[in-house]
């Protein structure tokens, strides 16, 4: 429901919305939680059924092992971030999801469902980093079945293969290794900034667009945001769509000169629905 105050304007998430969206990302919670304690108990029960002593190649078994710790690893880590998230959409329930302070400042939060699966797609791209690290130590794991060829000469012949396949299975590896460290570095920002609020002055440079009934904010050097209008109550929308027009009515030499067309399309859009409701 919209707030006013005097010269501020607080719209909030809207509880149908509130509701749908925590569903939403208690089961992704639910899975990821899930997921690492299937693969805690996978890599501990295959722990138990080999034994452990030095060998001078990669036993499978190890190699399965490792994956399954950085699945549950990397679960652990999209609970983390699911739980930031819950805590964003709280807050912008709770707080307030878009604030239009005075004829300067503008205030947003991105509560999208799809932050869950940036979420998903970022666990699904590390994990299948891993898997090619894996891969390329593949040619390491074969060294195991070459040193068990009876014959000296194909032996030593399948073992110096496997080892120029290892070098160039590290470089493959080691590029890997690269992508997940980045991509572990860039999570804790990603996490950071998942569902929190960004503060914008309603200058020249700023532009708004409204496409496919979201409203799109960008601003040179700061994050791009994404505000689904459907998040918000059906009259909270019509209000809020009618603010923003008389802003950019008065101030279209600032503000993106199509964002009045956009509007007028988002309010029939936000029209019907009242109509349907």
């Amino acid at each position: 429901m919209a707030q006013l105050a005097i010269d501020t304007c607080h719209f909030f998430l809207g509880r149908p919305q509130y509701r749908r969206v925590i569903a939403r990302s208690w089961l992704f919670l639910g899975s990821f939680l899930g997921s690492a304690v299937l693969a805690l108990v996978l890599s501990a029960l295959l722990w138990k059924a080999y034994t452990h002593t030095f060998t001078p190649y990669l036993k499978w078994q190890d190699a399965l092992v490792a994956l399954l710790w950085f699945i549950a690893f990397a679960t652990f880590g999209g609970c983390v971030m699911v739980v930031r998230f819950q805590c964003a959409v709280h807050a912008g329930y709770r707080q307030g999801m878009f604030t239009l302070t005075g004829d300067n400042m503008l205030t947003v939060r991105d509560l999208s469902h799809e932050n869950l699966m940036s979420i998903f797609w970022m666990i699904n791209s590390t994990f299948w980093c891993f898997v090619a690290l894996l891969v390329g130590l593949v040619p390491v794991i074969l060294l195991e079945w070459t040193l068990r060829i009876p014959q000296p000469a194909l032996a030593f012949l399948a073992t110096a293969l496997a080892v120029l396949l290892s070098l160039a299975g590290l470089i493959v590896s080691l590029i890997s290794t690269s992508f997940i460290v980045i991509g572990c570095i860039g999570a804790f920002s990603f996490c950071r900034k998942l569902g929190s609020s960004h503060t914008y002055q309603l200058v020249s440079e700023l532009t708004l667009r409204i496409d496919n009934f979201v409203l799109t904010i960008t601003y040179p050097e700061h994050p791009e945001t994404l505000i689904e209008l459907k998040l918000f109550e059906v009259e909270d929308q019509r209000r809020l769509l009618s603010l923003l027009y008389t802003r950019w009515n008065d101030a279209q030499a600032v503000w993106n000169p199509t964002l009045g067309e956009e509007i007028e399309l988002a309010l029939a859009r936000a029209k019907e629905s009242t109509v349907l409701v």
